[in-house]
């Protein structure tokens, strides 16, 4: 693919203005397709691709939740966590309310509302990971410091096998 400019996503601005060092990288969006056409198409592991999840609380807090792309969030066990009765993903509609990202353009940088963000741990020990950059088929690779440096992320140990 040719060399595609960068987007002025909101997010790729917060990455800018915390000095956060990225790759773009650009691939061509599958509606449902999720990670494995991320991964697929920039022959990269899927376990290193880092999906972005806006979920709620019984409380209707929103929150996000950073997961390895081949892997399932155990609502349970962050219910737990959190010390809430339960947690679950958010309509499109009310995560793009909450994020200002469509649905598969979601990214944990540069939210139009400012949530809690929680990482599954084992994120953390990756040399790199790619994360949306703010619309589809748009991933940055980054250093995945980053997540907790600049997003505050709380590291949390939920994650589960995928389908």
């Amino acid at each position: 693919m040719a060399a595609a400019k960068v987007p002025s996503t909101p997010a790729v601005l917060a990455l800018r203005a915390a000095g956060v060092a990225f790759k773009p990288h650009f691939y061509e969006y599958e509606e449902h397709g999720g990670t494995a056409v991320s991964s697929r198409e920039l022959d990269v592991n899927e376990h290193e691709v880092v999906k972005t999840l806006v979920m709620a609380d019984d409380n209707e807090r929103p929150i996000i939740v950073l997961m390895h792309g081949d892997m399932k969030v155990s609502t349970k066990a962050l219910a737990r966590t959190l010390g809430v009765k339960r947690v679950e993903p958010c309509r499109p509609d009310v995560a793009h309310k909450h994020s200002g990202y469509q649905v598969g353009g979601t990214s944990p940088f540069g939210t139009r509302k400012r949530m809690p963000v929680y990482v599954e741990r084992t994120i953390l020990a990756l040399p790199h990971i790619y994360i949306n950059g703010g619309s589809r088929g748009f991933l940055v690779e980054i250093d995945p410091a980053a997540i907790t440096t600049v997003l505050g992320a709380t590291p949390v140990y939920v994650a589960i096998p995928g389908d």
